[in-house]
């Protein structure tokens, strides 16, 4: 009896064992976390599968050309590429690319799905007066603005057909 037992006792560890020794399980897949402020990545168009379905691409050729020195510093300042988003859930992507020294700026703006509006980019111009840059009109008739706050972070307006969308950007 106590054989048995035995026996069956090293049955069981040689099928514990084996059972170890057996393929791992395919990882499952976890749930990315949700951005906070100060960890959105710069996304670009080089790898659209990369890039979840309705965010904001800005297209690779967009170049950022640095201040002249006879850009003041509260407007250069605004000079590069920023990306955020609106009200928490709505990726947007700003490249300032050319400031004067009266604070005309050029500029191209990329949206992801916001409202009934399916993601794009828009080439644009706009003015810089006091700590805001105002864009002009966009195409789809989004009306865009930012606020330079004291940390050098953007806070993002955006109103569109009838909606107001805000949300903070950072530097790239």
């Amino acid at each position: 009896m106590a054989r048995r037992l035995c026996n069956a006792m090293l049955g069981f560890a040689a099928l514990a064992i084996t059972a170890c020794q057996s393929a791992p399980e395919a990882p499952q897949p976890t749930p990315e976390p949700a951005l906070e402020l100060g960890t959105i990545p710069a996304q670009t168009a080089s790898d659209p599968a990369a890039v979840p379905s309705g965010s904001a691409i800005m297209h690779q050729s967009v170049a950022v050309t640095p201040p002249d020195k006879a850009v003041p510093t509260k407007y250069a300042v605004f000079s590069g590429l920023w990306a955020g988003r609106l009200d928490g859930m709505y990726d947007a992507i700003l490249a300032v690319q050319t400031i004067s020294s009266k604070g005309k700026v050029t500029v191209t703006y990329a949206w992801g799905t916001l409202g009934d509006n399916h993601p794009g980019e828009a080439a644009g111009a706009g003015r810089i007066v006091g700590s805001t840059l105002k864009l002009e009109r966009l195409p789809n008739g989004a009306d865009v603005s930012f606020v330079m706050r004291p940390d050098r972070t953007l806070a993002g307006t955006v109103r569109l057909a009838g909606q107001t969308y805000t949300g903070a950007f950072l530097k790239q």
